[in-house]
């Protein structure tokens, strides 16, 4: 790739984003060398690599190569026994330092699910020289200081010091306060030349022995070492020296040390930087919102949704383009600021990212194809100094692309062949994308002669293209349509503007019938696009609220399955427990009463068995889920009543007779045993009963006299296992059915026991107009258990 596309396209400007987001000086310079790729395996890999580190990213978060300085110059001086000194010693442990963070890295968060990746080899191979970079960290605080614990010999030495500046101060601090205050101009203590001194007034130099090393500009001041201290000071500078004599032997420890694992720092160094290359291009794709794109050696190009990276992001209109499948030659024709040259740069500069290994800021699935050579004519190429016009200037980019460009390149052009004669312009714009098209190169053009676009529509493997305007709004929308020539739209624009329609409609004479229905054609078309797109957007709706409609009818209907499942398991289960539960207790009963005829139990105690089993049989019957379904009530009219009818009252359950008629609301009296209540029509239900008539009746215009349950009643009642109230309720219907049913008598059970049963049925029986007389049963009728009852 020349340097004049790259910057044409614009492509050193991402160069410059991507080097801003490198953490280190060497990553920075990786990244500002980078560029296109020519072959495929190096570009897959290289895109692998960027998506794995954004892969890391999303899921570990970023990682800082800051301290990965080039430590190459100073292991040159290793190499021929020298030393290092202490900002390179550091600059050392911080390369160490990022390696070992960088290791850290790489193995934070790590799963069993994680399969190995790219990157991996290159973490992996990191030596961070823990002991190392720690020892220099110890020893070494920063450029200017050595720390004590360094070495005994300098921790020693560092004491001395300290204890020969305390008796320096503590002879100048008795001098100061001593007889010789009056001599000095301030009672401080100073330093000159590394040595410390008193401020002696000149007319007192007499009066302070000692060494004079400066004076003050006014020469009213002597800066005078006393001869106490000048010994003591010359012990002090000969510790000073024997400092720097340990610091020295300190860093040439480190340098030993650091000689050592010289091979380990260098490959360090490298891998950091190749590490913070990576990760620098998966940062940028980061904050594009780009993907990886697939590539292939067709010449086919399919950028889906595609955006220009340097735009603005928030505003930029995504385009689709393809390239190179139906057709190699896309012409792009629309009206000026539409975006045409937008799409232009945005296939140019998406192919040099593509082959330069970073991710495009597209769809995900956007195809690519792999060129050895871009080409672009695109932008003003007027050259004053070699006094060329612009068309010149362009003529002779075009020259230049038509002799270089092949099979494998990539043509782009951008309002070709304009500047000139608008009739020669377009046959030679014609005879170029012509050339170029017998020759199989992949180009794409924009124009505005209408000339190309007939070109297009006659020539197969070429292809229209416009960028779409909204004439309403007088602006470009930045859509880019395939197969649809754009239309000029100077003429509706200018009468939005406020052109007079007279000069619209005079400058329309002067278009050619040719021209004329071109346009006419292109309006046509544009009209049925927006058809066939509003058609295929209601389709899609349809379509999506029929899968919507399905899934919910398929859900509901997976959702009865199971519950029907569940049901039937439940009842099943249920009826499986009933049936047990019957069993054993049928089992047990037939034990006790094996039981009962074996051992002399008295009648009370099986008159008790027979009791708990008829509850134990009736609480199981309650147990039953399945209910026999009562057929739905029939609504009763007025007219449908008489006196006498026998009725159900559905509120109470209970039955009875009507003794009167509704009134207008509804309301009529009902007898139900010596219950007599007002009920209403719609609370009723009317009891269809067999009709009997008695010997001795005779018929009459009220009709027959219809009898509830006369015509079956039996001669006998058992109450044995109710309680007495129950029983009393039972008894009086059983003897109001059985009058009716003009039996002479009738058997009551109620069982020996402890005799109250027997008692009150004996007292009601009293109480019976109907009944004539009472008795206990006879032997081989029931003996005490049973009462005979006969009726009047």
């Amino acid at each position: 790739m020349n340097e004049k596309v790259l910057k044409t396209l614009e492509y050193d400007k991402i160069i410059e984003q991507l080097a801003l987001l490198a953490g280190s000086e060497g990553g920075r310079r990786r990244c500002l060398s980078l560029t296109p790729g020519h072959r495929l395996d190096e570009i897959l890999q290289a895109q692998e690599e960027t998506d794995d580190a954004l892969k890391r990213l999303y899921r570990k978060g970023s990682v800082s190569f800051s301290g990965a300085k080039d430590v190459g110059a100073s292991f040159k001086r290793l190499e021929i026994g020298g030393s290092l000194n202490a900002a390179e010693l550091l600059q050392v442990c911080s390369l160490l330092e990022a390696a070992g963070r960088a290791k850290r890295y790489a193995r934070s968060a790590e799963t069993e699910e994680e399969t190995q990746d790219s990157l991996d080899p290159l973490f992996s191979a990191l030596e961070p020289c823990t002991p190392l970079s720690t020892e220099i960290r110890r020893c070494i605080l920063s450029e200017e200081e050595i720390s004590d614990d360094a070495s005994p010999g300098l921790r020693q030495v560092r004491k001395g010091i300290q204890t020969a500046n305390g008796r320096i101060h503590s002879t100048l601090a008795g001098l100061i306060n001593g007889s010789s205050r009056s001599y000095l101009q301030d009672a401080v203590i100073t330093q000159r030349n590394g040595r410390y001194c008193v401020p002696v007034r000149a007319e007192y130099r007499s009066q302070v022995p000692g060494m004079i090393h400066d004076q003050s500009s006014t020469g009213s001041t002597l800066f005078v070492e006393p001869m106490a201290v000048v010994k003591l000071n010359n012990d002090l500078r000969e510790l000073y020296l024997k400092e720097q004599e340990e610091i020295e032997h300190v860093l040439e420890r480190l340098s030993e040390e650091t000689a050592v694992f010289t091979e380990a720092i260098l490959q360090d160094y490298e891998l950091l930087t190749e590490l913070d290359f990576i990760f620098a291009k998966a940062s940028l794709a980061k904050s594009m919102k780009a993907s990886r794109p697939l590539f292939n050696t067709k010449g086919q190009i399919h950028i889906k949704d595609g955006r220009h990276p340097l735009l603005d992001p928030k505003k930029v209109v995504p385009v689709t383009i393809r390239l190179g499948a139906d057709f190699d030659l896309l012409i792009v024709t629309g009206p000026n600021t539409g975006g045409k040259t937008v799409s232009l740069k945005t296939v140019g500069l998406l192919t040099l990212m593509g082959q330069a290994g970073l991710q495009i800021p597209a769809a995900p699935h956007s195809e690519l194809a792999l060129f050895e050579d871009v080409y672009a004519d695109i932008g003003d190429e007027q050259s004053i100094e070699q006094s060329l016009s612009t068309f010149s200037s362009h003529m002779t980019n075009i020259i230049r692309i038509l002799n270089e460009a092949s099979l494998n390149s990539l043509v782009l052009f951008d309002e070709l062949c304009a500047g000139t004669d608008p009739t020669e312009g377009a046959a030679l714009a014609i005879s170029i994308l012509s050339h170029l098209h017998k020759m199989g190169i992949r180009t794409m053009a924009t124009t505005h002669y209408s000339e190309l676009k007939v070109y297009a529509l006659s020539t197969p493997r070429v292809e229209n293209a416009s960028c779409e305007f909204n004439v309403e709004t007088l602006s470009p929308t930045y859509r880019l349509l395939i197969g649809i020539p754009g239309k000029s739209n100077a003429f509706a624009i200018s009468s939005k503007l406020g052109l007079p329609s007279f000069l619209i409609e005079e400058a329309k004479t002067h278009l050619s019938e040719q021209s004329e229905s071109f346009e006419d054609l292109l309006a046509d078309l544009e009209a049925s696009r927006r058809t066939s797109i509003q058609e295929q957007e209601e389709i899609r709706l349809h379509k999506e609220e029929i899968a919507r409609l399905r899934a919910a009818l398929e859900k509901k209907q997976e959702k009865l399955e199971d519950q029907r499942e569940r049901i039937l398991r439940e009842a099943n289960e249920q009826a499986r427990k009933v049936l047990k539960e019957a069993k054993d207790y049928a089992d047990q009963t037939m034990k006790d009463f094996h039981k009962f005829g074996k051992s002399n139990i008295s009648v009370s105690e099986m008159e008790a068995e027979r009791a708990r089993l008829r509850e134990r049989i009736q609480k199981t019957e309650e147990k039953l889920s399945l209910k026999k379904e009562q057929a739905p009530k029939k609504q009763l009219k007025p007219s449908e009543l008489h006196l006498g009818d026998s009725v159900r009252v559905l509120s109470l359950n209970l039955e009875g007779s009507v003794s009167s008629l509704p009134d207008a609301k509804g309301n009529l009296f009902v007898q139900m045993g010596i219950l007599r209540s007002q009920v209403k029509l719609s609370d009723l239900e009317l009891i269809d009963e067999p009709v009997i008539t008695g010997k001795n009746f005779s018929k009459s215009g009220a009709g027959k006299i219809k009898m509830s349950k006369s015509a079956s009643v039996s001669t006998e009642i058992n109450l044995i296992g109710m309680t007495v109230d129950e029983a009393l309720a039972h008894l009086d219907k059983y003897l109001d059915d059985a009058s009716l049913a003009h039996l002479p008598s009738v058997r009551i059970v109620h069982g020996k026991g402890t005799g109250a049963l027997r008692k009150a049925v004996h007292t009601h029986l009293k109480r019976c107009k109907y009944v004539k007389s009472f008795r206990l049963g006879e032997f081989g009728e029931g003996d005490a258990g049973v009462t005979i009852a006969e009726f009047k």
